[in-house]
């Protein structure tokens, strides 16, 4: 009780006077927030296509699928193009009119090949919803990005068996300004003259999750 008669006393003593003039305003910015979230293991996929008109969607771990693919398949020739999603709502999410201070995209590298192989990646930010994969998901032109980051350096065989953090700050910070309800990425080769390298992300869902699922930390005020 003594504490509040306190706290009303303070406040009508300051009410006719500046924050300066009551002693200054010590309380600074509020403190930043980091929350980590995991990707949704039933929305994650890959699209290949199989030919010039032809794709395959595949979307949804399961016991048989425990990964997502990118790159140019050296034994197929075929393109793969990953998708991730990161639900931002509910416990444990970004709120809406957050301020973003910095976002990284973690990934595990399960395999790559070929082994001598250097693969330039692009992250961009998508939006499809409902959050189902379809085939022109994997096209840039019907599906175009609404933001990109390079990754820098590119994949080299020096990455297969670690995770990968990437500044994906930029695309985060589209995401809030657009009100996206998740944050989605396509990861895909950065197209120039093609270059046969794929690289394998892990997307796990047994016990390791935590540990080698894709995840999207998240810095905000």
């Amino acid at each position: 009780m003594m504490r509040y008669l306190r706290a009303i006393g303070m406040i009508v003593a300051c009410a006719g006077l500046s924050l300066t003039g009551c002693g200054g305003d010590s309380r600074g910015p509020p403190p930043a927030i980091t929350t980590q979230i995991l990707s949704d293991s039933g929305f994650d996929g890959d699209i290949q296509q199989t030919s010039l008109t032809t794709y395959t969607v595949t979307q949804g771990m399961s016991p048989s699928v425990q990964s997502v693919f990118a790159g140019i398949d050296p034994a197929s020739s075929t393109e793969f193009r990953a998708f991730l999603d990161f639900p931002l709502n509910g416990a444990g999410g970004v709120p809406g009119n957050a301020v973003i201070e910095s976002a990284f995209l973690d990934i595990f590298i399960s395999s790559f090949q070929p082994s001598t192989a250097t693969l330039p990646i692009l992250i961009e930010l998508v939006a499809f919803q409902p959050p189902t994969l379809i085939e022109t998901d994997f096209d840039r032109t019907i599906q175009p990005p609404l933001a990109y980051v390079r990754v820098t350096p590119p994949f080299t065989l020096r990455d297969m068996g670690t995770n990968v953090s990437i500044d994906v700050t930029s695309l985060m910070v589209q995401a809030q300004q657009r009100g996206l309800v998740d944050f989605q990425v396509r990861i895909m080769e950065d197209l120039g003259p093609a270059i046969l390298g794929l690289i394998e992300i892990d997307d796990t869902t047994g016990v390791d999750r935590a540990k080698y699922a894709p995840q999207l930390t998240v810095t905000y005020f």
